[in-house]
C-alpha cells in the first residue's frame, strides 16, 4: 500500500537540542588547537588545575573498599552525606536542617537544579534568569518545557575605565517587577556569582525576596561557591520564615572540594518543595554516585579539623590578588571580585589590528569572542567571552569584557601573567 504522506526523517533531533550554533567552549577549544602559542594556558573554563585536599583523596579510596558504597545508593543520598550536609549548614541557616526531609542529594548541582526545574515547572511556565546567568540554566528551564525570562545586571558606569568592585554590578528591580507575569513561577539567583564574582548584599536580597513574596514564586538560590566569600555573604534563604519556606538552596561538593569531576550536589530547603526534587531526581538517575557521596561525607566531617574552609577561602583570595596584579600593570580595568573564582576584565583599551583574519563563525559574534580568539591565537591564553551568558539583545553590556578563572597552579598563573604582558603593544588609551 502507497502513502501520499511525506517521509519524516528518522534521525530529525528534537527542537531543544536541534539548532543551536556552536558553543562557546567548541570556538575556544578550535582556537586553542590552531594557536602557534602551545600549550595554551587555559584561564577559561573553571575547573581545577590541582587535586581535592588528600584527606578527601583517601576518603575516596576508603569508600572504594566498602560493599555497600560500590552498590547503589538511596535515591535521595546515602545518610552519612545527608546527615554531614545538615550538620555543617544548620548552623548557617539558623535552624536544624533535617537531612531526610530538607536535604536531598544529586548528580552534581547542575542536575540538583535540572530536578527543581523538572519538578516544578509545566509547560509555558515562566522562570526569571539574571543575565549574565550559567548557561545551564537555560537547558535546564526549557527541558521540561519552561519559559526563561531575562533582566539583565549592569556593571558601574566607570567599569571601562577604573577597577570597581563586583558588588557594584546591579538588577534594576523595577526592570525585575516588570518582568513577573500570572505565569511566573521562579526566580533564579546565584551568589557568589558566575561569571561577575558578584557577592548580592542583604538589601538587594531582601528585594528580591519581597517580590517572591508578593507573587508567591520559588526561589532556587544557586549557592554552589559558597565556601568562596569575601565580604559578608547572605544565604537568602535564611531572612525570614517565608523566605526559607519558598527557597531551595544549591549546594556542590565539586567546588568546595576541588573535584568538578566527582558530579556531588545537593538542595537543601524544607520538605514541601525538597519531595519533588527528589521525586524528578529518581526519575533523571535514580542514584548519584555511592563511593564519592561517602567521600563528600568525610570531607565535611573532617574539613574543620583541617580548618580547610578557611584555608581555601584564603588561598582562592590569594591566586586572585595574583592574577589581578596584572591588570594594574597594564592599565586594564577589571571587576574585583567578591566571591568565587573568576574575574572580569574590562579590554575596551586592546585595539584588535583592523585587518586581523578571524573565522566567519568568530567574525559574525560580539566583539569579546573577537579577544578571546585573538588571545588565544596570539598571546596563548584561553578566556571566555561573557556574551555566551547574554541574550543577543543585551550582549552589548559585556562586548568588551573576558572571563578568567584563578582556580589553577600559581606557575600556571605565573605563565599567564607573562603572556598577558604581551597585550601591551595592542593597548590604547
Amino acid at each position: 500500500m502507497s502513502s501520499s504522506a511525506p517521509l519524516r526523517d528518522p534521525y530529525k533531533p528534537a527542537a531543544r537540542v536541534a539548532g543551536q550554533r556552536q558553543d562557546v567552549w567548541s570556538i575556544v577549544n578550535e582556537a586553542a588547537a590552531a594557536s602557534p602559542m602551545q600549550p595554551i594556558v587555559n584561564m577559561g573554563q573553571g575547573f581545577f588545575g590541582y587535586n581535592p585536599p588528600q584527606f578527601v583523596i583517601d576518603a575516596a579510596k576508603l569508600a572504594l573498599d566498602k560493599v555497600d558504597c560500590n552498590q547503589y545508593s538511596p535515591t535521595k543520598g546515602r545518610p552519612r552525606l545527608k546527615k554531614a550536609i545538615a550538620d555543617a549548614y544548620s548552623p548557617f541557616f539558623g535552624r536544624k536542617l533535617d537531612p531526610e526531609k530538607e536535604v536531598t542529594i544529586t548528580t552534581g548541582a547542575n542536575e540538583g537544579m535540572l530536578s527543581a526545574f523538572m519538578g516544578f515547572l509545566e509547560r509555558d511556565d515562566e522562570a526569571i534568569v539574571f543575565e549574565p546567568f550559567f548557561d545551564q540554566y537555560i537547558s535546564n528551564i526549557e527541558m521540561p518545557g519552561g519559559k526563561v525570562v531575562y533582566v539583565p545586571m549592569h556593571p558601574p558606569p566607570n567599569g571601562a575605565f577604573e577597577t570597581s568592585s563586583a558588588g557594584e554590578w546591579t538588577i534594576n528591580m523595577d526592570a525585575l517587577e516588570a518582568a513577573i507575569t500570572p505565569k511566573t513561577r521562579m526566580i533564579v539567583l546565584n551568589s557568589p556569582h558566575n561569571p561577575i564574582g558578584k557577592v548580592f548584599s542583604r538589601e538587594e536580597l531582601l528585594a528580591i525576596g519581597a517580590m517572591a513574596t508578593k507573587h508567591n514564586l520559588i526561589l532556587l538560590s544557586d549557592e554552589v561557591y559558597d565556601k568562596l566569600y569575601y565580604v559578608p555573604f547572605t544565604r537568602i534563604a535564611t531572612l525570614s520564615d517565608d523566605l526559607w519556606q519558598r527557597t531551595l538552596t544549591v549546594g556542590s561538593g565539586g567546588k568546595n572540594f576541588y573535584a568538578t569531576g566527582w558530579r556531588v550536589g545537593w538542595l537543601m530547603g524544607p520538605e514541601h518543595l525538597i519531595k519533588y526534587v527528589s521525586a524528578a531526581h529518581t526519575r533523571i538517575c535514580y542514584s548519584s554516585v555511592s563511593p564519592l557521596q561517602e567521600a563528600t561525607a568525610i570531607g565535611f566531617e573532617e574539613a574543620d579539623k583541617y580548618n580547610f574552609w578557611e584555608e581555601s577561602k584564603k588561598e582562592m583570595k590569594g591566586k586572585m590578588d595574583k592574577f589581578n596584579k596584572v591588570w594594574q600593570e597594564l592599565g586594564l580595568p577589571y571587576s574585583d571580585p567578591e566571591g568565587g573564582y573568576f574575574v572580569l576584565v574590562n579590554m575596551a583599551k586592546v585595539k584588535l589590528p583592523e585587518d586581523y583574519d578571524f573565522p566567519p563563525h568568530v567574525a559574525e559574534r560580539p566583539r569579546d569572542f573577537k579577544l578571546s580568539w585573538f588571545l588565544i591565537k596570539e598571546v596563548g591564553v584561553a578566556a571566555i567571552p561573557p556574551t555566551e551568558f547574554f541574550t543577543p539583545e543585551n550582549a552589548h553590556i559585556v562586548e568588551d569584557w573576558l572571563r578568567f578563572a584563578v582556580c589553577k597552579n600559581d606557575e600556571i598563573l605565573e605563565t599567564a601573567m607573562e603572556r598577558l604582558r604581551g597585550l601591551k603593544k595592542y593597548i590604547k588609551e
